[in-house]
């Protein structure tokens, strides 16, 4: 019998609204696409490349690449709504994208918190 790995949840949500993103870069202005849409394009593969390495890391090493992965995805969220404010994304894509990555947002926030709560802190350790 074989047993296979999944990857985490939240790294399939994250390949799924990449995959939103892909479709409404398709229609992005041209004009725009490869400035703003290819820096909303970087962070969303740091993003899932983040998540995706987390996933295998143990201990301090996995909780700091967690916190970039966080960084990643909050920096995703002001370029797409820079996207959305100058009328790069219509409504609905914006819209379905924020959704996902609000999802996102919270799985990695409880994820982290989770490792915070199963790490010690260095002040802790010290009592």
């Amino acid at each position: 019998m074989s047993t296979s790995l999944r990857p985490p949840v939240v790294l399939v949500k994250t390949k799924e609204a990449y995959s939103l993103w892909f479709h409404a870069l398709a229609d992005f202005p041209k004009i725009y696409r490869y400035n703003l849409g290819g820096k909303i394009e970087g962070h969303f593969l740091s993003l899932l490349e983040n998540t995706f390495i987390t996933a295998y890391l143990s201990g301090e090493r996995k909780s700091a690449q967690l916190s970039m992965a966080i960084l990643k995805l909050d920096s995703l969220k002001f370029f797409l709504q820079l996207a959305w404010e100058n009328k790069c994304l219509p409504n609905i894509k914006y819209s379905a994208l924020s959704e996902n990555l609000d999802e996102i947002g919270r799985m990695l926030g409880g994820w982290k918190k989770g490792l915070e709560n199963k790490t010690p802190s260095n002040e802790r350790r010290r009592n």
